[in-house]
């Protein structure tokens, strides 16, 4: 009876000091009010009970590092990329590599309407970035005769969008079957003030997304894992939706994550080196012999700018949220013993619903703590967590902001440089301005060439205009 379960739902919540959650509860249909107590009901109550103390007796729950070391990086020459990449090809070869995307973003810091991942990306057809990762997929496919199964964490928010564009776009030639697609999970948000959960509607939970971090629940309360493990898959390369250069399969990386002397095989990722100190972007440290990112907002400032005998930063390597992930190490930390990620708090403006007026108020000033967690909080518990460079322009152009830094402009700019070098490379005349940037637009389909010497014997133009655009 629903009367029953409303006497112990409101029993849970006086026990707990969140008897507000039922304001509004005479206005709502018999529906709306069962699936407001299913969700109670399955709120993670420790966890709110000791975010809520924490909140008003003003605890630090993540105070900054007192000690933190430069981190071990992989570096490898030519010769020993060739023997990485051979490594990492036989492992694909055999079936054992699957790729996950993190796409539960929104477009709309960049005026789009729709998920992230249907943005136009590339800088001649404007390709959407789950368009640019299918054909890189299909490629890798076609290259070593096997299947890549590609799962897709979205959100409650784009989760249909994201299916329904799939669809309507007959999955960019890759089968529906080896496509998987989940939401990841989301926990409420708190008054910044009371630490009191908080209603964005009568009867509705003011929620936020669980973080990138939440991915790995994600990935077994869906089932990924557990398909993962019938393909025979063993690791999975992971990366975040905005970045159109990410390499989805990389030999040489996944090379490197299988050789145990340089990796545990458990969690391994990939750097840039940092631009300048103020660069908003974690860094790779080493903490007790583990390997860490500490946010930039945590790096003290005499850290941030020390600098090596070369004048390079000495905490140099920026983390890019490329990695790879072995499917044995994703369950052991999502095993019903295994102690969970730590949570991050974030404050937050976000407008509220006020059951005394009955209206959905906007805040002033930020108002809500929202509770986030990080992927990159698995580092330090696998054994060894190997960390590969790799360069800025050939593998990292996020589109982040409307306009300036990590925008859809500087994106198709950094896209263009480098396609415009690999034909520069090839023997094609590339035009380029005063300060030696190309000058043209210029997109390579990754079903035309992975990576420049896929098009050596490819039919290239003799020269590309000034101004002109280009798509291979």
């Amino acid at each position: 009876m629903l009367s029953e379960r409303l006497a112990k739902i409101r029993e849970l919540l006086e026990a707990n000091g969140q008897a507000h959650l039922l304001s509004g509860w005479d206005h709502l249909q018999d529906e709306a009010r069962t699936l407001l107590l299913d969700q109670l009901q399955l709120l993670p109550w420790d966890t709110i009970g000791v975010v809520r103390d924490s909140i008003v007796h003003q605890v630090e729950s993540h105070p900054p590092p007192a000690a933190i070391d430069a981190p071990v990086i992989c570096d490898p020459s030519p010769d020993e990329s060739v023997e990485l990449f051979d490594r990492g090809a036989e492992m694909i070869r055999a079936g054992r590599l699957a790729a996950f995307t993190v796409a539960g973003g929104q477009g709309t810091r960049l005026g789009w309407n729709g998920p992230k991942g249907t943005y136009p990306a590339t800088p001649v057809s404007g390709k959407p970035l789950f368009a640019i990762f299918a054909e890189q997929l299909l490629a890798a496919q076609r290259r070593y005769g096997v299947v890549i199964p590609w799962y897709i964490m979205t959100s409650p928010l784009n989760d249909a969008a994201t299916r329904s564009f799939f669809l309507d776009n007959k999955c960019f030639g890759l089968h529906r079957s080896n496509i998987m697609m989940f939401p990841q999970g989301t926990m409420p948000s708190f008054d910044a003030r009371t630490g009191m959960l908080m209603l964005s509607g009568p009867g509705e939970l003011a929620e936020n997304p669980d973080g990138h971090g939440g991915a790995l629940a994600a990935m077994a309360r869906s089932g990924a894992l557990a398909d993962m493990e019938a393909r025979g898959v063993t690791a999975i390369s992971a990366f975040q939706v905005d970045n159109p250069l990410v390499r989805v399969v990389d030999e040489c990386f996944v090379g490197m994550h299988e050789t145990p002397e340089l990796s545990s095989g458990e969690v391994s990722s990939k750097m840039v080196d940092k631009i300048d100190p103020d660069e908003p972007v974690g860094v790779f440290c080493q903490i007790d012999g583990r390997t860490r990112i500490v946010e930039y907002s945590d790096l003290q400032r005499d850290l941030a700018e020390e600098r090596q005998s070369d004048g390079s930063l000495r905490f140099h390597a920026a983390n890019i949220a490329i990695h790879l992930y072995s499917v044995a190490f994703v369950q052991s930390l999502t095993s019903s013993d295994a102690e969970p990620l730590p949570w991050h708090r974030a404050l937050k403006k976000s407008p509220w619903w006020d059951a005394s007026s009955g209206s959905v108020l906007e805040p002033d000033e930020p108002n809500v703590v929202k509770l986030e967690r990080f992927i990159f909080d698995i580092l330090p518990r696998a054994r060894r967590s190997a960390i590969l460079r790799t360069r800025r322009a050939c593998e990292f152009a996020p589109i982040k902001n409307a306009s300036g830094a990590d925008s859809s402009a500087s994106s198709r700019r950094i896209q263009s440089e480098l396609y415009g070098g690999w034909l520069q490379d090839l023997g094609v005349s590339i035009p380029r301005d005063a300060e030696g940037h190309v000058s043209a637009s210029i997109e390579i389909a990754p079903l035309t060439a992975m990576r420049k010497d896929d098009l050596r014997a490819a039919d290239l133009p003799a020269h590309v205009e000034e101004g002109g655009s280009i798509l291979l």
